[in-house]
């Protein structure tokens, strides 16, 4: 399987890959490396450096999609399959022992929201973060969904209430991903 990280293919970005994207490939490419340690590499580098910032998103289903399939397609290259070898997502995921990306997503926005919780009422991020009108008419260029909405669908899914990000220790407990 040949390597897809090279500069040559990726000359009119605006992306420099002399740096990090480079020493990762370096590592994912290599077939001398064990597949534990590029699990290790993934979980702790490429992973957050995928999920940096998407505590604040209202993601859409789009967006965790997209975040999928860029996960499955790394997890795949550096195992050595391809689509061909038709081999389930759930068992590449159980070899690498990494959880799904849409779950450590949530768990992210399950942090944030966590801190924001816990926040005294007079900080400006708590209130311009969780201080929303129901029932008020979006303007034409506004988003439909708001990272509240999003918060609230995954707690609905997740079935955990509000109240319990007020206990660090417990929502620490309810809303960690194990990896397998």
């Amino acid at each position: 399987m040949m390597c897809d990280f090279s500069a040559s293919r990726h000359e009119g970005c605006d992306v420099s890959l002399d740096g990090q994207v480079c020493r990762a490939s370096g590592v994912l490419c290599d077939r001398r490396v064990p597949q534990k340690l590029k699990s290790k590499f993934y979980r702790t580098a490429i992973r957050l450096t995928m999920l940096y910032g998407t505590e604040c998103w209202p993601t859409k289903t789009r967006h965790v999609q997209q975040l999928s399939v860029a996960e499955m397609r790394m997890l795949r290259w550096f195992c050595g399959h391809t689509r061909r070898d038709r081999l389930r997502n759930e068992a590449i995921r159980e070899r690498v022992g990494v959880a799904p990306i849409e779950e450590k997503l949530t768990q992210h926005r399950f942090r944030w929201f966590g801190h924001v919780q816990r926040t005294p009422p007079e900080v400006p991020v708590h209130s311009g973060v969780l201080k929303y009108v129901d029932k008020v008419k979006r303007c034409r260029d506004r988003p439909k969904l708001t990272w509240g909405e999003s918060v609230k669908r995954d707690l609905k899914d997740w079935d955990i209430s509000e109240e319990l990000a007020l206990d660090r220790s417990a929502w620490r407990l309810a809303i960690n991903v194990p990896e397998p």
